[in-house]
């Protein structure tokens, strides 16, 4: 199997982890509707038995119940144990309303709230889930520098930073990854944050490659229509007119690509993403085990130069929607 170097680290990662996001349940903000635990935790088997060795989640997903189920489903795997990865600065109130902190004393209890979910003794990437707010970038950086120092953590990184404050947090302490979105949907870091990102050896994990299942090739009109009141993408823009029509466009040709190529549209979708020697590796969202079926071909999967060009052209020729 693959592995990669993540950035600066000594951790060798397979090019897709399995993402957690989803596997957090309804009750929050952010939801991705209900979810079974006994399902999740063997969608976690599955992937792990298909030979992915790490695992990114975060605190505020399913304000706590992601990581929970994280914990338990590789404290009951009986292979070898993954690499685990999750996040702080999103802290919740007692009536389940998500805050942005990047306090010290905040990010040290999420870590340690963490390390009890999760089950471990150290975080091994530990990642500023948001840059907000923007005047505590520094303080909280520090702070998960002191906490890599302390043995809390093994490496650190951020998500969602721009180039700016890549820079503000690195004059403080080496930035192991950058955790940015990135799809044929979402191509908004190409311009300045890969090039920066590669020429200072920062580590990229994707995330939603598939456009939040948007690229499946299971997706529809009607099926966007039909999604439950609480998952979170009725509210997003990606899934609403006009770049509804524009991204459903896109996931044609990608199904259309896999159809050619042999594979299925989420592993032409993952092979994209990964065509670029700056992306380490993709976080890829699953919850049953049916789903990994769909994906594990990512793990070694390459697009050939000709079908990249031809996709990059098909982006370029649709051209993108503000």
């Amino acid at each position: 199997m693959e592995t990669r170097r993540l950035g600066n680290s000594d951790l060798e990662i397979t090019a897709v982890g399995v993402g957690a996001w989803a596997i957090g349940g309804s009750g929050w903000a952010f939801s991705w509707s209900d979810q079974d635990d006994r399902t999740s935790e063997r969608a976690i088997h599955a992937a792990l038995d298909a030979g992915m060795n790490w695992i990114d989640t975060a605190a505020v997903y399913g304000l706590g119940h992601s990581e929970e189920v994280v914990g338990a489903a590789v404290k009951s795997y009986s292979g070898a144990k993954p690499y685990l990865f999750t996040k702080c600065a999103r802290n919740w109130t007692s009536d389940r309303q998500i805050i942005k902190v990047l306090k010290a004393d905040s990010i040290r209890q999420e870590c340690e709230a963490s390390l009890r979910r999760l089950q471990v003794d150290a975080i091994d990437l530990y990642q500023i889930h948001w840059p907000e707010p923007n005047e505590d970038i520094e303080e909280g950086w520090g702070t998960l520098a002191e906490l890599q120092r302390e043995g809390k953590v093994r490496w650190i990184g951020v998500s969602n930073f721009d180039v700016a404050q890549m820079k503000r947090a690195a004059s403080i302490a080496p930035i192991t990854s950058l955790q940015p979105p990135y799809s044929m949907v979402r191509r908004e870091i190409e311009a300045e944050i890969l090039p920066h990102v590669e020429s200072a050896g920062i580590g990229v994990l994707a995330y939603s490659p598939m456009g939040s299942g948007m690229l499946t090739g299971a997706m529809t009109r009607q099926r966007v229509a039909d999604l439950p009141t609480d998952d979170w993408r009725r509210q997003s823009v990606h899934f609403q007119e006009p770049r509804l029509s524009h991204n459903l466009k896109v996931a044609k040709k990608v199904a259309d690509v896999g159809k050619r190529v042999g594979r299925t549209p989420g592993e032409v979708a993952i092979a994209w993403v990964l065509r670029l020697p700056a992306v380490t590796a993709a976080i890829v969202g699953i919850r049953t085990p049916e789903q990994v079926a769909g994906i594990v071909g990512a793990l070694e999967f390459r697009l050939d130069a000709e079908t990249v060009a031809e996709l990059d052209a098909f982006l370029d020729d649709l051209g993108r929607i503000a």
